[in-house]
């Protein structure tokens, strides 16, 4: 556990602060309005790059390439998790911006399938590559280095605003496509108006470096490099280490595994049940999305502040309880007030209009889905930052978030549509669960969230109000204490 000496006292003044937060959380906002773009543009130009000629092989085709960037983002934490702490927070998230933004706006130029044939789609996975390594990289740096300035009495409270930014991107890159379609018009959208929102990065990716070059690095880290205390080797320390590995797994079953999931069904596979399951009108889809994600965004700060007076894991394992003893009910309630009576008819003639159809419902639904995605996510920056010492914070901590958030949480949507599609009925054979297939795909991030509770109520224990211990009050290994895996000090 961290030490007890207060740290208080070298906290920055509140306007240096809300500079900090502002240049940390601008930069993430915009990975995520480049990662998000990829998910929601998935109907409109997946048959671009993919030339199967049924669109669902399309669609499915696509996913899985936006799957691969989830997949190496615990990769990209390892890469420059280990640049962080060895090369310090803020030149390394200037690197992870700069791919990101780059990769994001090569996507926009990026000739279809219909001039450089199979060459584009391997094109897509390097540059989808690159994104989910930089992305990897990015969310680490920026909490840590919030957290490091940060007092100790208000850490839940200054690192909730970058959890915000997950929703803002999102939010963000559903504006822009909206903004953009209405603009130029569907067709002209489909042809080629869907690549302006992805060019767009330049000009976010520009603004948001200039903001960054302008950081001063964290101050205990800067402290512990001028000792010569920076860890030689982070990844042996953070994952040969039997104590300190033994965290890093914890944190990910009793921690970022539930909150992935809860997180993704909440912003991403709501989404998709709207548009793919409920046969919701897609701009009507974004609408409710969007809505109930403005509303859910003061919450995250809220909840992040509570964590500073009540704690972090209790907030984060009840989020994960309530939401996966809610999930069955709340689908159900959609479908209840979706546009179709039985929208699983597979003839779209033949389905009937729902006479209790009411986006505004559906909104109240999603938005308690985000209220447990608040819970969850709101203290996880700084419940996870808490765990391990400044030499090897940013290594420690990207790797149980980016495998939680990247392979549980991120890889969700393709897990839950195969279920769906597995139980679906054809033109000739019923579904053996008849109508209730279509929630299926819940059963995922309901045992996940599950077993987070069980594994994080067993196994860890509260982390507020722990003070990080300056460089010149670290002990001569250069190693801060390792908090024991039941949270209490050694």
């Amino acid at each position: 556990m961290q030490s007890s000496t207060a740290a208080s006292t070298s906290s920055p003044a509140p306007t240096n602060i809300v500079r900090i937060i502002g240049a940390a959380s601008l930069g993430t906002m915009i990975e995520w309005y480049d990662f998000y773009l990829f998910g929601s543009l998935t109907a409109i130009i997946a048959s671009k790059f993919f030339t199967t000629t049924d669109p669902n092989k399309d669609i499915l085709l696509w996913l899985a390439v936006f799957a691969t960037g989830f997949l190496v983002r615990p990769f990209g934490a390892l890469v420059f998790g280990r640049l962080g702490d060895i090369i310090g927070r803020k030149y390394t998230f200037l690197i992870t911006m700069t791919i990101m933004g780059l990769g994001t706006a090569l996507i926009g130029l990026l000739p279809t399938a219909a001039t450089l044939g199979v060459i584009a789609p391997l094109i897509l996975v390097v540059l989808r590559l690159a994104q989910g390594l930089a992305l990897g990289g990015e969310y680490g740096g920026a909490a840590t280095y919030i957290a490091e300035h940060a007092p100790a009495d208000k850490r839940g409270y200054y690192t909730s605003f970058i959890q915000v930014t997950a929703t803002a991107g999102f939010f963000l890159s559903l504006i822009v496509i909206l903004v953009t379609r209405q603009a130029l018009g569907e067709a002209v959208f489909a042809d080629w108006g869907w690549r302006i929102p992805f060019l767009m990065s330049f000009l976010l990716v520009a603004v948001s470096l200039y903001i960054r070059l302008s950081m001063a690095e964290s101050p205990l880290y800067a402290r512990l490099k001028a000792a010569g205390k920076t860890s030689k080797n982070p990844l042996v320390e953070s994952f040969v280490n039997p104590e300190n590995r033994k965290l890093v797994i914890l944190a990910l079953f009793g921690a970022t595994a539930g909150q992935g999931v809860v997180w993704y069904t909440g912003q991403f596979y709501a989404l998709f049940f709207l548009q793919n399951i409920l046969k919701t009108d897609l701009g009507t889809s974004y609408i409710i999305v969007s809505i109930a994600l403005l509303l859910g965004v003061p919450f995250f700060v809220i909840v992040g502040s509570l964590s500073d007076r009540i704690g972090r894991k209790k907030i984060i394992l009840t989020g994960c309880l309530v939401a996966a003893i809610c999930y069955i009910p709340i689908y159900m309630g959609m479908k209840t007030f979706g546009p179709w009576v039985d929208p699983t008819v597979l003839d779209a003639a033949a389905r009937v209009a729902n006479p209790n159809y009411s986006p505004a419902a559906l909104v109240i639904l999603v938005f308690i889905q985000v209220l447990f995605v608040t819970m969850v996510y709101g203290p996880i920056a700084a419940f996870l930052v808490e765990l391990f010492p400044t030499r090897i914070r940013y290594t420690s901590m990207s790797l149980p978030y980016h495998i939680g958030n990247g392979w549980f949480g991120g890889l969700l949507p393709v897990i839950a549509t195969a279920l769906v599609t597995a139980f679906a009925p054809t033109k000739t054979t019923p579904s053996p669960l008849g109508e209730n297939y279509i929630y299926v795909g819940l059963s995922f991030p309901i045992i996940v969230a599950l077993m987070t509770v069980v594994v994080g109520s067993i196994y860890l224990k509260e982390s507020k109000g722990l003070h990080f211990e300056g460089a010149s009050a670290e002990p001569a290994t250069g190693s801060e204490p390792m908090p024991s895996p039941a949270g209490g000090a050694k």
